[in-house]
Order: structure tokens, then sequence, then C-alpha cells
């Protein structure tokens, strides 16, 4: 999971050029660049919501279970 996350920190590193092109220098392939960037961040952000839900129902309990 820490892969995950530090593969999201270093997108945002190597976005930070072309935010500076696009809103700076306004030029707009930069954009372009940025919003790809932007859908990655957002799939592998799904992916790690995914990986922290499983982690959490996996430490709790089961509810299902009968106490003895």
């Amino acid at each position: 999971m820490k892969e995950k996350f530090d593969q999201l920190k270093n997108i945002l590193d190597g976005m930070q050029g072309d935010v500076e092109k696009f809103y700076v220098k306004e030029i707009s392939s930069a954009g372009g660049r940025l919003r790809k960037e932007l859908n990655n961040i957002r799939k592998l952000s799904a992916e790690l919501r995914k990986d922290i839900q499983e982690i959490r129902n996996q430490r709790k309990p089961s509810k299902k279970e009968p106490e003895a």
C-alpha cells in the first residue's frame, strides 16, 4: 500500500512543471497533461481507498459469529 501512496506523491511532484506552464506561461498542451495525470490520481486514489477498506474490514471482528 505504501507503494501506491508513493506513486501519488511522485505524480503530484511531476505535475509541478506543467502547473506552471499551464497557469503562468499559458501553454494549453500542459493542461491536457495535467488532466491526464489528475485522472491517473483519481484511479490510483480509488485503488488505495479500496485497499484501505479491505484492511479495515479484515481488522473488524465478524459480527456473525456467536459469542461464547
